[in-house]
């Protein structure tokens, strides 16, 4: 069975994986410039699910969202959060440890990336290359202070994730 769908999004995961790996690869250092291009492409790869997959899926089934999306938002809503600080060890421990379990959701047997190939077999080429063509996501500058990590908890605490302010140094 042709999976172009999840094809496309499971090799981007893979890429951003392996961009957050070199950016920690060295113990108690955070690589800038693999960082930022971790950064930069996971919030494009959000960009792409919200505004071209789970549009697509939402089309396909005559304007009915799938169940799962709500939760799959409010991950990216908390991921994107994590993102505005400059990293740390406990923001790279908690996007590692909502990621992963985040891309179960997308990924697993029964997931997003599945479902949207079943549900759109027929336009799956046309979905992915919408997906490719997707434009780069414009990225600001880090933002720090008690009030940013405060509405990052808050984030995280919608989509179900017990993460306090000490948990992100």
């Amino acid at each position: 069975m042709d999976v172009p769908i999840y094809r496309f999004l499971a090799d981007d995961h893979a890429r951003l994986d392996a961009l957050l790996r070199r950016a920690t690869a060295v113990p108690d250092h955070i690589d800038a410039e693999s960082y930022s291009a971790f950064r930069a492409g996971l919030l494009k790869h959000i960009s792409m699910e919200e505004k071209i997959l789970l549009a697509e899926v939402t089309r396909l089934r005559g304007g009915e969202p799938l169940a799962i999306g709500e939760k799959l938002r409010l991950d990216h809503g908390a991921i994107a959060a994590l993102l505005v600080s400059a990293p740390s060890a406990g923001i790279v421990a908690t996007l590692r440890a909502i990621l992963s379990e985040h891309n179960k959701i997308e990924e697993n047997p029964g997931g997003l990336y599945e479902t949207c190939d079943n549900l759109g077999a027929a336009q799956a080429d046309t979905i992915v290359a919408k997906l490719r063509q997707a434009p780069p996501v414009r990225v600001a500058a880090y933002s720090e202070g008690r009030f940013v990590i405060e509405a990052t908890c808050r984030a995280l605490a919608r989509a179900g994730f017990d993460v306090k302010p000490k948990d992100l140094r």
